[in-house]
């Protein structure tokens, strides 16, 4: 039986990467190495980090002041990375869910923050709108996609003050301007690469501006300095990464990326409004085409581990909604094949059908 993989992350790869890595850690660039044992000091791999940077830079359209980073400790070592190298006095927050709260939280320890909106009193339901952002903030930070909830910010927003950005699950799945960041930062286990990787896009005119002394392996200057390579890099993720680069590139880059996944998300959410035992969770105008978040309606609330069970035994895995939400969670990253959303379409018709 064909498995259709919606887990949220670590998520599915495209079977171009998985295929390309498998080969690396048999053979690492005819070394006779595994990549899994190569050093990370070697050309070969050095010319891995340089061609990921520079595809990186073409994909995103990065302009002229921005590097381009592969770090450890995950996007959430980013949440206390990001103030300590930007937050001099004051910075804005937008709270959109479960990871733009634990942002909130690292950032307080740095000085004053600032919610300009939260969405938490409905259970973050939806994204807020008319905030206004303080124009003395050292910046303003949001998370674009909700993973838990699923909702999702496909716009970049207004902002009198540089933008920082947690793209951890929607990065490569959308066009925006790359200019209004100061920071963009994204843990790779969705659209990217294995976990264990971040992937971290800084502009160099936004460093060296707080006076607070910065641990060596915190501040961003020296891996910039470094080129990620101050210690050992996370060696096989960032090959994965590489390769998935190569195939978004192959296939047209982040606007066909894009248009598929638009495509792709309409296709469930048809089926959920139309579907007489299920229902969206969030509002309509800010559902997440990455992580698509629904329930049984309420009169049929009694299905939910039964639609589970059925679903599972006709391939569906890593539907479950989170726990702390509940319900049903299918996340549809850039590697995830149209043909699995219309085959959970169709054990959702097949389930409706039974009842």
């Amino acid at each position: 039986m064909k498995k259709h993989n919606f887990y949220a992350g670590p998520s599915i790869l495209t079977p171009y990467t998985i295929q390309k890595t498998a080969d690396a850690v048999i053979n690492f660039a005819d070394t006779g190495l595994s990549v899994l044992e190569v050093s990370h000091r070697s050309k070969e791999f050095q010319a891995v980090v340089d061609e990921a940077v520079a595809l990186t830079k073409e994909l995103l359209q990065l302009p002229e002041g921005y590097h381009v980073l592969f770090l450890g400790g995950g996007a959430s070592m980013q949440f206390c990375m990001v103030p300590f190298n930007l937050l001099e006095k004051k910075a804005a927050y937008l709270n959109t869910g479960t990871w733009a709260s634990n942002a909130i939280k690292e950032a307080k320890l740095f000085g004053e923050i600032d919610v300009v909106a939260s969405s938490e009193d409905t259970k973050f339901n939806y994204i807020p709108k008319n905030f206004v952002i303080p124009t003395d903030a050292d910046y303003f930070h949001y998370t674009s996609n909700n993973t838990i909830y699923g909702t999702e910010l496909r716009k970049d927003p207004d902002s009198p003050v540089p933008m920082v950005c947690d793209m951890s699950s929607d990065i490569f799945s959308r066009v925006f301007d790359p200019t209004k960041y100061e920071v963009i930062y994204a843990g790779a286990q969705k659209n990217l690469a294995p976990a264990g990787v971040t992937i971290v896009i800084v502009k160099e005119s936004a460093l060296g501006h707080v006076s607070r002394p910065i641990p060596t392996m915190l501040d961003y200057r020296t891996h910039v300095k470094k080129g990620s390579m101050f210690n050992t890099p996370p060696v096989l993720p960032i090959y994965s990464a590489l390769m998935t680069l190569r195939y978004y590139k192959e296939q047209g880059g982040v606007a066909e990326m894009e248009r598929r996944d638009v495509e792709k998300a309409a296709i469930l959410y048809d089926e959920i409004d139309r579907n007489k035992l299920f229902m969206g969770t969030v509002a309509e105008e800010d559902r997440s085409i990455m992580n698509v978040c629904f329930v049984m309606k309420p009169d049929y609330a009694e299905l939910e581990k039964e639609f589970l069970d059925f679903a599972t035994s006709k391939g569906m895995v890593g539907i479950k909604g989170h726990r702390s939400v509940g319900g049903f969670r299918a996340s549809l990253y850039n590697a995830l094949p149209k043909e699995s959303v219309e085959a959970l379409v169709a054990v959702m018709k097949e389930f409706e059908a039974k009842h």
